[in-house]
C-alpha cells in the first residue's frame, strides 16, 4: 500500500499515457480507466503491480464511481485523478450526425464532470487531493471542424471554474486545476473521424505529449488554478481576447488547412467514435515525431494574464508620472 496513489481517466493513449508513465515515475501507483481491454492488458503486463486498470466508459457516471473505488480499496486512498479522456471528429458540422455530436460531448465534457464528481466523493472524507482536468488552447479559441470538442473543452472551462468556487467557499483542501494545451503529436490522428479530403495533423506547432505530462505533473506538484503550455496557447488565448472577430476570419482560412495533412484521405479507416480501435498499441506518441518538439513553455496562467495586462497598465503609469 501506498499514499501515493493516482488515477488517469483516459490512460492507455496519448497524454494521459504519458501521464501515467510520468506519475510512475515519481512514485505513484496508478489506476487506469479506458475503454480498450486489449490497450489495458498491456499496461498490466509493462507495469505489473504498479497499476490497477479497469475498462470503462467515462461518459458513464455509475461505471466510474465503481471503477474508482475497486481502485482505492485495491491502492489505498486516492490522492490525484486525471482527467485526460477525450475524442473528435474533424468534420464540417453539417455533415455530423447528432449521436456523433454527442458522443465527442459525453466523453470529453461529461467524462469530466463523471471523474470529477467520483473524485470529490472519494476525496472529501480526507479533506485533501488534486483534481487535474485536461483541457486545450482550443477552449479559449475554437477552430474550424472540431465544433464538439471545442463545444466540450470550453464546457471544462466553465464547469471546473464553478466547482472551484464551490471548493473555495466550503474551505476545502482539495483543488481543481485546468491544463490548457497546444497541438500534441498523439494517436487521436489516426483513428478520429475524418470527413476531410486529407489525413488530420495537429495545426502547428505540435509538441510531444511529454511536454502535457510535465505540466500536468506540476498542476499535481502546486494545485494551482490554471497552467498554459506552449507560447501558440498564450497567442490563442490573448489574440482572442483582443481580436476575436479578426481571429474568426483568420481561422477561417489558416485555422482550417493546418488541420490538413499533405496526405490524402482514402476514407473508411477505423475509428472510434462508438468503441475504442483494435490492434493500436497504448502508446503516448503518434506519427508527427520528427516535427514535435519535446519542450515548451509552462506557465501560470494567472501570471500569465498579469503579465500581459499589467505591465502595459505599469508603462501608461510610469509615462504618466514622468508627464506630470
Amino acid at each position: 500500500m501506498t499514499d501515493r496513489v493516482a488515477v488517469v481517466a483516459g490512460g492507455t493513449a496519448g497524454v494521459g499515457r504519458a501521464t501515467v508513465a510520468a506519475l510512475i515515475d515519481k512514485g505513484y501507483r496508478v489506476g487506469i480507466l479506458a475503454r480498450g481491454q486489449s490497450r489495458l492488458d498491456q499496461l498490466e503486463t509493462e507495469y505489473g503491480d504498479k497499476v490497477v486498470c479497469r475498462t470503462c466508459d467515462v461518459s458513464d457516471a455509475d461505471a466510474v464511481s465503481r471503477a474508482g473505488a475497486e481502485i482505492e480499496e485495491r491502492l489505498g486512498p486516492i490522492s490525484v485523478w486525471v482527467n485526460a479522456a477525450m475524442q473528435t471528429s474533424f468534420s464540417p458540422f453539417p455533415g455530423m450526425k447528432p449521436d456523433e455530436f454527442q458522443r465527442i460531448v459525453d466523453t470529453t465534457l461529461i467524462g469530466v464532470v463523471n471523474g470529477t464528481r467520483t473524485a470529490l466523493a472519494l476525496m472529501e472524507q480526507r479533506n485533501s487531493g488534486r483534481i487535474v482536468n485536461v483541457g486545450s488552447g482550443l477552449s479559449y479559441r475554437s477552430v474550424p471542424y472540431q465544433s464538439a470538442y471545442c463545444a466540450s473543452k470550453h464546457g471544462i472551462n466553465g464547469f471546473t471554474a464553478a466547482i472551484r468556487s464551490e471548493l473555495i467557499r466550503e474551505g476545502s483542501h482539495i483543488t481543481v486545476s485546468l491544463v490548457q494545451l497546444p497541438a500534441l503529436n498523439t494517436p487521436q490522428f489516426d483513428w478520429a473521424l475524418n470527413r476531410l479530403p486529407k489525413k488530420p495533423q495537429p495545426a502547428p506547432p505540435i509538441f510531444q505529449p511529454e511536454v502535457a505530462a510535465r505540466a500536468i505533473l506540476r498542476a499535481v506538484r502546486e494545485g494551482r488554478r490554471e497552467y498554459f503550455v506552449g507560447s501558440s496557447v498564450l497567442q490563442l488565448v490573448f489574440g482572442n481576447m483582443v481580436l476575436p472577430d479578426w481571429l474568426d476570419h483568420k481561422l477561417a482560412d489558416s485555422g482550417a488547412e493546418m488541420q490538413k495533412s499533405d496526405s490524402d484521405e482514402p476514407g473508411g479507416r477505423p475509428n472510434n467514435i462508438e468503441g475504442p480501435v483494435s490492434g493500436v498499441e497504448a502508446t503516448a506518441r503518434g506519427r508527427f515525431s520528427h516535427r514535435a518538439s519535446n519542450s515548451a513553455l509552462i506557465i501560470d496562467a494567472d501570471r500569465a494574464r498579469l503579465i500581459a495586462l499589467g505591465v502595459p497598465l505599469l508603462l501608461v503609469l510610469c509615462l504618466g508620472l514622468l508627464i506630470g
